[in-house]
């Protein structure tokens, strides 16, 4: 059994491998989310690594368009955000896929959105969960403070924003996972 410091360890050990920033600029602020999914990596995964269907996990995203349909590094999409946020479009660039390390990376490059110079990693981790195959899910960002806001008002919106998707996730892997072992019986 893994006891809490232990895991703390094996999550630091992804984040300095994975989402380890430069400095941040005066004008940025930056965080790291942590979510423990109760469905086997490669199910996560399966939803996280489609840049073309974001809205899949991600509730405030109504649809989105790959230009040119290609999946690959360097793919640009465009995104619909759903009313209720200060936004309506986004723009956004794949940096960084890695199937195999499980690993995404996006940064948003225009929308009408205050979110300048937004970047995200996202990385997959497998784990056991109450002795089940589970998943860790680990997402940093790095964004500029908009003028008018602080880097605390910044960082709360962008968190919320993640904890929203990742819960999301997690509800969407568990499901994929529970029909899975519902097809096998």
């Amino acid at each position: 059994m893994v006891n809490a410091v232990e895991t703390k360890n094996v999550e630091n050990e992804y984040i300095k491998r994975h989402h380890m920033q430069e400095e941040l600029l005066e004008n940025q602020c930056s965080s790291r989310l942590v979510k423990h999914i109760k469905a086997p990596l490669h199910l996560v995964w399966s939803t996280v690594r489609r840049f073309d269907q974001p809205q899949k996990y991600k509730p405030f995203i109504s649809s989105c368009v790959v230009k040119d349909k290609k999946l690959e590094i360097g793919a640009v999409r465009e995104v619909d955000v759903r009313s209720g946020l200060p936004a309506t479009k986004s723009t956004e660039i794949l940096e960084f896929l890695d199937d195999k390390q499980h690993v995404l990376s996006i940064r948003i490059v225009g929308g009408d959105h205050r979110l300048k110079n937004y970047s995200s990693v996202i990385s997959l981790h497998p784990e056991t969960i109450e002795g089940r195959t589970g998943t860790l899910v680990i997402e940093s960002f790095v964004v500029d403070v908009p003028e008018g806001n602080t880097k605390e008002e910044t960082c709360l919106f962008v968190e919320a924003l993640i904890q929203c998707n990742l819960k999301s996730l997690a509800y969407v892997s568990e499901g994929l996972g529970a029909d899975s072992m519902a097809e096998r019986v």
